[in-house]
């Protein structure tokens, strides 16, 4: 027996979701400034690539929940570009998996709500660590940005329209 036609539309906006996380985070891995990996924002915050390594964690850990493993991680940060490429490796695997039909062992509203919406508010945090350290990520309408569901790795669409 297939799966309800309502299901796959939801697993593909998920996917979709990804993709958004993918090119919104890129936007703001891109380019970063020597040292940037390192910067500190005081008050005990953790630098940009914990966070990074946290977003890593995050995304394998949404995978290890849609696949019954269940396994979180708490990474030692890579070099800089390592943790990035890192990043974008762990977003595909779980990309991947949901492409494949493969059953969920958890809902994808709980996929949401954990993993993904954690790696999103992290996003931003490194997003706004780049203004304080010097380094501005411009702003976007994203509603025009051109992300495409599998779109999932580092070479992401040009953005639209930025301001």
């Amino acid at each position: 027996m297939s799966e309800p036609t309502e299901f796959h539309a939801q697993r593909h906006l998920f996917r979709h979701t990804l993709a958004t996380l993918a090119y919104r985070c890129g936007k703001a891995l891109r380019n970063a400034p020597a040292g940037f990996a390192e910067f500190q924002a005081g008050g005990g915050a953790r630098t940009p690539a914990q966070i990074l390594a946290h977003i890593g964690d995050l995304m394998d850990w949404g995978l290890s929940m849609a696949n019954g493993e269940r396994k979180w991680n708490d990474s030692k940060p890579l070099p800089w570009d390592d943790e990035v490429s890192r990043f974008f490796a762990a977003v595909k695997r779980f990309d991947d998996y949901l492409a494949s039909g493969a059953p969920l062992q958890a809902s994808l509203e709980n996929l949401f709500q954990g993993p993904v919406a954690d790696a999103f508010t992290h996003s931003g945090q490194i997003g706004i660590l780049r203004r304080m350290a010097g380094a501005p990520v411009k702003g976007e309408n994203y509603f025009k940005a051109e992300i495409q569901t599998g779109r999932v790795g580092a070479d992401q669409a040009a953005p639209k329209r930025e301001f």
